[in-house]
């Protein structure tokens, strides 16, 4: 039987407009800050306390937008599909790798799909990104 978790994600950009991956210790593949709710959490609350244990940003929930919701293939989880309510934070950032984060990432929008990165992020957002992305946004450099 398959295994399901459900999470928030978060989708939070730098100044050159890169989009921030984490790798948590001891899983291979980056993924969105984000994590499971705790008991009376809803999506949004849980985003805002995942983001701010794992990369120390203090986010308001006005600084959120919904994305999407995303159903499949999980990734550093121990679950076989991940259900993720996805959201973005407003306005450029830096982040520090905290709690349970081994290492961070910034990729650029037009990085191609590899092994490392979740599916969440290869399948589902950047593609969404690069829709929404005006063509003159987009970095230039491949990674």
């Amino acid at each position: 039987m398959q295994q399901t978790v459900q999470v928030s994600a978060v989708a939070i950009f730098n100044q050159q407009g890169e989009l921030l991956t984490v790798r948590k210790r001891g899983t291979a593949k980056f993924q969105l800050p984000g994590g499971k709710a705790d008991p009376g959490e809803t999506a949004e609350q849980a985003a805002l306390r995942e983001v701010s244990e794992e990369v120390g940003l203090e986010l308001s929930i006005d600084q959120l937008s919904y994305l999407g919701h995303w159903l499949g293939e999980a990734a550093n989880q121990d679950a076989d599909l991940v259900s993720a309510e996805v959201f973005l934070a407003s306005g450029e950032h830096q982040a520090t790798a905290q709690a349970e984060i081994a290492e961070l990432r910034w990729i650029p929008l037009n990085t191609a799909a590899n092994a490392d990165l979740a599916p969440l992020i290869a399948l589902f957002l950047l593609p969404l990104l690069r829709l929404k992305a005006s063509p003159a946004s987009l970095p230039t450099e491949q990674q």
